[in-house]
């Protein structure tokens, strides 16, 4: 199609650099172009120096500079372990494939093998190393599960790139741990839909009734809406998904303002209308929570394995349950496993009870046949 005169004239809608911004990091767009700077408390009373940024947020160099003024040491000779686990970080934020919150759990978790190899070579590093670390969590199974899952995505990155020659982290196995995210109990439920209030109670009934992790429950809105569901691509698995809007969410959802665009989620008061991220609702969830004893302990990624555990209930199969929370099918099954055991017996009791209660066979008398000399 020939462009008309004034389609030539409009001018060029700038599009945004679709990654997400570490904090002291702002961008601005002055004329249609973007520049990114790093100033460490912008808008408060002392604010340090504004200082400009490589211009391409995907850029290795934009996310060096940043490490080099947030004082990450990135001096480290290459071939040691320190420079090739900053080279992972850098090239993992230069992909724009995770979110900031996954590689900020990989910064933090891989903290423990910096300290401990930061100076020795790669290529030396074996599973008996990584093991060892793991048993010295060994009274932190939490902990000690996060840092092998950062060793399992580091070393597939790091022997893809030739940094080593074996996987670091094979036939090693997570640790068993009793704690980890509760469901929530009818009562626990009954509180929070009783006793939060504002936006805090709306992400909890919105966590509850879809399952989502909290990286989509504070982006989902009115938009995501699709023929009674919420149709979005999870931020973290880059997952196509499609919740049903329960009956409950719906009846909620009435009194809901579903003018505005944006997320459901929006923070109130001083802020009012800003979004949020996932860590800052979880504060002010935490904020409510630790004021109700009926919610002690209780987390929000606890209402997830709630959401799982009520789909199964309602007889929805695991491949089914997974398309709706976008979660793995092993995640689903660890987390319904007691109640698949329980249903199972309970199945099992209720067939037994019922065999006990059959009427006992009554077995007929055989006839025997009279002869004609028999009969007076």
């Amino acid at each position: 199609m020939t462009p008309t005169w004034w389609g030539l004239c409009m001018p060029r809608r700038h599009q945004k650099a679709n990654i997400s911004l570490p904090k002291s990091v702002h961008r601005i767009v002055s004329r249609g172009k973007e520049y990114f700077y790093f100033q460490k408390g912008r808008g408060t009373e002392n604010p340090g120096s504004r200082i400009a940024l490589p211009k391409d947020p995907h850029s290795p160099e934009f996310w060096a500079a940043i490490q080099q003024l947030r004082g990450a040491s990135i001096s480290m000779p290459a071939d040691t372990f320190s420079a090739v686990l900053d080279e992972w970080i850098l090239q993992l934020r230069a992909s724009g494939e995770l979110t900031d919150g996954t590689i900020s759990f990989y910064e933090q978790s891989s903290q423990i093998a910096r300290k401990a190899w930061g100076a020795l070579s790669p290529r030396g590093l074996k599973p008996l190393h990584v093991q060892a670390v793991m048993n010295g969590l060994s009274g932190k199974p939490g902990a000690a599960n996060n840092f092998l899952s950062t060793m399992r995505s580091f070393s597939k990155w790091a022997r893809l790139n030739e940094h080593i020659d074996a996987n670091l982290t094979e036939g090693i196995t997570p640790r068993k741990s009793e704690n980890g995210h509760k469901p929530w109990t009818v009562a626990q439920i009954e509180a929070a839909k009783e006793k939060l209030s504002g936006v805090v109670r709306r992400g909890v009934i919105l966590y509850l009734y879809t399952g989502m992790r909290g990286s989509d429950a504070v982006r989902v809105g009115p938009e995501h809406i699709d023929e009674g569901g919420f149709a979005l691509t999870t931020q973290k698995k880059k997952r196509a998904v499609y919740c049903p809007i329960l009956p409950e969410l719906e009846e909620e959802m009435k009194s809901w303002d579903m003018s505005p665009p944006g997320p459901f989620l929006q923070q109130e008061g001083r802020k009012a209308g800003n979004k949020y991220t996932r860590k800052l609702f979880s504060r002010h969830f935490a904020e409510q929570r630790d004021q109700i004893p009926e919610l002690a302990g209780v987390t929000l990624h606890g209402l997830r394995c709630t959401a799982v555990i009520r789909l199964r209930r309602a007889g929805l199969s695991i491949g089914q349950i997974g398309d709706i929370v976008g979660m793995s099918m092993a995640t689903i099954e660890r987390y319904c496993r007691f109640v698949d055991k329980k249903a199972s017996g309970k199945a099992a009791l209720a067939a037994l009870i019922k065999s006990e209660k059959k009427p006992p066979t009554v077995k007929r008398r055989k006839t025997v046949k009279q002869k004609p000399s028999d009969i007076i």
